[in-house]
């Protein structure tokens, strides 16, 4: 574990720091005290939010402010684009200047450059450390009234999940991340394919029939948008209007199955935990 009262000593012999903060979700309503205060006293800030709207309001508060979002270049691969945010922002750190990185949702969250940026600011010296932010996926869970601890909850890349040896539990929720760009090698592209999305489909199967429901969910970024949460059946989703905040939301399939050797394990039966759990509700 990286002891950060360390980077506070360093600070006063390196000059220079970086902290990357979360705006969250929904514009404005969502941003931390402490991140808008990072922000509102930073010497310059760097961002990378949604639109205009968002940049806006950020130079509101502070209006030393670099778009970050000029680095993405059409048929250039992704992590080229986020190597040059990384070396924007590393290098006014390196002039000496408090930096803030301030990032859409959680800077943590699906979000290469503010970890990376963090590391090397560290690896050279810098104070440099990361503010947590309202994710899509705290968002996810309020809108849908779902709760990650009733039975668990997986949560992949969706391309990650179909190309590499991952283990699904269909007892639990699982939740696709960046379900438009499914089976997407390239880092290039921003649309769906439809052919891709039926290979993602029938790979599911192996866990979900094309009738089991799922949902589509797209968290609201604007006070006048309303949260996406479309219920359709898994089979459909080739078909379905899909954009890049798009995430598929797949409900358990099959009820929990007690592992009655490990509850024996602990001096327990099934009907221990029945009791229990009437006791809590």
């Amino acid at each position: 574990m990286v002891d950060i009262s360390d980077f506070s000593e360093k600070k006063e012999k390196v000059p220079g720091s970086l902290v990357c903060v979360g705006t969250g979700i929904g514009l404005a309503g969502q941003i931390t005290i402490i991140a808008k205060s990072h922000i509102e006293n930073a010497d310059i800030v760097f961002a990378a939010l949604p639109d205009s709207i968002a940049d806006q309001w950020l130079q509101s508060l502070n209006p030393n402010f670099v778009n970050l979002q000029q680095f993405y270049v059409d048929g250039q691969v992704r992590t080229e684009c986020y190597e040059n945010m990384v070396s924007a922002i590393l290098e006014a750190v390196r002039a000496g200047k408090n930096v803030v990185g301030a990032f859409y949702g959680h800077p943590g969250v699906f979000a290469w450059a503010p970890h990376e940026s963090i590391r090397r600011a560290r690896a050279e010296g810098f104070a440099a450390y990361m503010e947590p932010g309202i994710s899509a996926e705290d968002c996810l869970y309020a809108d849908l009234g779902i709760d990650p601890g009733s039975a668990g909850c997986q949560a992949f890349e969706t391309s990650q999940l179909l190309f590499y040896k991952h283990i699904i539990d269909p007892s639990s929720l699982l939740i696709l991340w960046q379900i438009s760009l499914a089976g997407d090698h390239t880092l290039t592209t921003y649309d769906s394919n439809s052919r891709k999305l039926e290979l993602t489909v029938q790979y599911l199967n192996q866990w979900y029939s094309n009738e089991h429901e799922v949902i589509i969910y797209e968290a609201p970024f604007l006070p006048t948008q309303k949260v996406r949460m479309d219920r359709i059946k898994l089979g459909e989703l080739p078909q379905a209007r899909l954009s890049m905040i798009s995430t598929l939301v797949i409900p358990p399939a099959k009820k929990l199955e007690l592992d009655h050797d490990t509850l024996a394990m602990f001096g327990l039966s099934a009907a221990d935990l029945q009791f229990n759990k009437a006791q809590s509700q």
